[in-house]
């Protein structure tokens, strides 16, 4: 029963490659009319779509084990059992290094955590093991239990792979990003604050809008210039990042307060701000 539900799980798993390829398929196509940041978006649903296929194997792993621990069984050919888990541990652990060092490399969550997906698959193949020798020691139970446990890891795979997930789609950020673009942008010769920054991921690529204030003496070719090489240390700091749009304001009207417009009305309309 533990084989079952760790063969469901791993099913489940060579199914979440179908939405990834589709997503990466996608994201390399250019941006459009209708689509100007790209369709890097679509690695966050394919992420959606994991969390979801895990979520279901989860299931159907749990009930198999319920099932089963209600209605025992005698487990036959224990032999065929300990090498097909065996080889599932291997197999899950070689393609969990895979997918953790390429989403490493372009940053993507979806990626990340299907590696981390597969790392634990591995140790639930372990657990396959360690029932399979419980069964051969005369416990029987201790075949359907390895399922549930099984599962149990199976659902926690899903807690925090929907929250990497979800987090991406609500367009939030580690802190340590924020943190890493203040320092590089306030590093800039010429930049003499940094009000604002927003960050969002769309795929496995970064996208920033930061605000800066410069001396309100200089030209705007020279404001131009140190936006344009403010843009140039954050695509070196960080690797993952795509594209930057700096915004440059002069050092006594720093941030975004000083771009609201007052109260006031024209064309007849009731009296607004923006």
């Amino acid at each position: 029963m533990a084989l079952l539900a760790d063969t469901i799980h791993n099913f489940g798993d060579a199914a979440t490659a179908i939405p990834l390829w589709i997503a990466f398929t996608l994201a390399r196509k250019k941006p459009s009319k209708r689509f100007t940041y790209g369709y890097g978006r679509v690695e966050d649903l394919a992420g959606v779509a994991i969390v979801l296929t895990i979520l279901f194997s989860a299931i159907v792993a749990g009930y198999e084990s319920i099932d089963r621990l209600f209605h025992p069984r005698t487990v036959m050919y224990l032999w065929a059992v300990i090498a097909a888990s065996v080889i599932g541990f291997l197999g899950n652990e070689a393609v969990a290094q895979l997918r953790i060092k390429v989403g490493k490399e372009i940053g993507s969550a979806a990626l990340i955590a299907d590696g981390h997906h597969a790392r634990v698959d591995g140790l639930t193949s372990l657990a396959v093991l360690f029932g399979a020798i419980g069964v051969w020691l005369g416990y029987p139970l201790a075949d359907p239990i390895g399922g549930l446990l099984i599962t149990a890891a199976i659902f926690r795979i899903v807690w925090e792979s929907g929250k990497s997930i979800f987090t991406r789609l609500l367009d939030g950020v580690d802190p340590e990003v924020i943190d890493e673009i203040k320092h590089a942008v306030n590093h800039t010769r010429g930049v003499q604050d940094v009000s604002e920054v927003r960050v969002r991921w769309l795929g496995h690529r970064l996208h920033a809008e930061i605000n800066t204030a410069v001396s309100p003496e200089i030209s705007v070719e020279k404001g131009h210039e140190i936006a344009k090489e403010v843009r140039h240390q954050l695509l070196h700091h960080l690797r993952y990042l795509s594209n930057a749009t700096i915004h440059i304001d002069p050092v006594n009207a720093s941030g975004e307060k000083h771009h609201r417009i007052t109260e006031h009305t024209h064309d007849d309309l009731p009296a607004h701000s923006h």
